[in-house]
């Protein structure tokens, strides 16, 4: 799509949103929910409505000079807030509002990719694609803009796909008269090669993890299969259930009418919530799956304990509501149904182990995924290891998980 196009395609995409509902303000809580949302905000303190995942942008390719420029346009604005305390959380679609400052440095960057040759030409375009989905972050159901947002997204990664040196392949599952759609990238056709399913959390969108494969997978030729949550992305007609991993089981069993891929050595990685779901798809399909990665996943502590959810940030409870297709929340009810999620609480880690080896993983101090979290699924895994990653910054924290990962999963499947 050329910048021309894109930019027409964004300018009636957005028309009708001059004054859309802002982010922060979308999901609705019952009366004593406010109240405590209303104390909770000021006792937190937080300058901002979202988490700011600097490191993990720029990790994924995104330059750190420009995020904060980004950011500090976003700060500095002088429209109306829905909060003035959330610096994020501008009202209506001009500048200084969250969707329209990203959108700008995803057009940006692809204003760039028609200046350039070669790879250059993709990887900016996967840059752009990376923009607009963090314009739409952290992506609520009934968020016009950031529906809008990951509209721009998909027609990106698209065109990225048709210009990387690699091959990126749409591929559609039917399941319950729909239709889960998933991206299978390879480094070549000539032989099935092993496969790698990939799923992020409840708020990160499928085309975010282009770098995983060009910086991780492709190096040692293991294809990648993005696959949504639930709720989320391509996924969003279903809404996400105890059964986290139904979709992505789904997928997995149509991975044997894919010519391109060995459906014998197959590995899953799992980030956040999506850890959930591969943590349960390996349990449920053990005789598919070669090896499994977690990083940073949910798996009891904190979806068994209503006080620690309630402590998270207001985001993250909308998210969940959202996710849950919940529209009037109670945050005290909300916290109490979530142990239904906790694979302890469902039986999963509790009585048999899985013969696939599972290396359970996060940063050290994760509120969403301590280390007791990683020891429970190491215990019910044969050969299953636990690993608290302690570094100085994120991102050297993500390098050094994500080089453990691959080698996981590299002995499994290469073997």
């Amino acid at each position: 799509m050329s910048e021309e196009v894109s930019k027409n395609l964004s300018e009636s995409l957005f028309a009708n949103h001059k004054q859309a509902k802002e982010t922060s303000a979308l999901t609705q809580y019952m009366p004593t929910s406010e109240t405590f949302l209303d104390q909770k905000r000021e006792e937190d303190g937080f300058k901002w409505y979202r988490n700011l995942r600097r490191m993990q942008w720029a990790w994924q390719g995104l330059d750190p000079i420009e995020i904060e420029s980004v950011l500090a346009k976003i700060a500095a604005s002088k429209h109306s807030r829905t909060h003035e305390e959330w610096l994020d959380t501008v009202m209506g679609y001009h500048s200084g509002n969250w969707t329209y400052e990203w959108i700008k440095l995803g057009m940006l960057h692809q204003k760039r990719s028609s200046e350039l040759k070669g790879e250059a030409v993709a990887d900016e375009m996967f840059n752009a694609a990376l923009c607009f989905s963090i314009a739409g972050y952290p992506h609520l159901k009934n968020d016009n803009l950031a529906t809008q947002a990951q509209v721009l997204a998909s027609n990106a990664y698209s065109d990225a796909a048709n210009k990387t040196k690699y091959i990126v392949k749409r591929i559609e599952v039917p399941y319950q008269r729909k239709t889960i759609v998933a991206h299978l990238h390879l480094t070549s056709t000539e032989k099935p090669q092993p496969v790698v399913m990939v799923t992020a959390g409840l708020d990160s969108l499928q085309t975010d993890l282009w770098n995983l494969f060009r910086d991780y997978l492709a190096e040692k030729n293991i294809a990648m299969l993005t696959v949504d949550m639930p709720s989320i992305g391509h996924n969003t007609h279903w809404n996400l259930t105890e059964d986290t991993s139904c979709l992505h089981q789904a997928v997995l069993n149509e991975l044997k009418t894919l010519p391109w891929v060995d459906h014998h050595r197959v590995g899953l990685i799992g980030f956040r919530f999506g850890g959930n779901a591969m943590v349960r798809l390996s349990f449920m399909e053990q005789e598919k799956i070669k090896a499994c990665v977690t990083l940073g996943a949910p798996i009891h502590d904190v979806l068994s304990s209503p006080e620690k959810l309630k402590k998270m940030p207001k985001m993250y409870l909308d998210v969940l509501a959202s996710r849950l297709g919940k529209s009037a929340v109670d945050i005290h009810s909300l916290a109490g149904q979530l142990m239904a999620w906790s694979l302890k609480v469902q039986g999963i880690l509790g009585s048999r182990k899985t013969r696939v080896p599972i290396l359970a993983m996060s940063l050290e101090h994760d509120p969403v995924s301590p280390y007791s979290d990683n020891q429970l699924v190491a215990l019910f895994s044969d050969y299953g290891k636990a690993k608290k990653i302690s570094a100085k910054t994120i991102t050297q924290g993500y390098e050094q998980s994500l080089d453990l990962a691959i080698k996981w999963l590299e002995e499994e499947l290469i073997r």
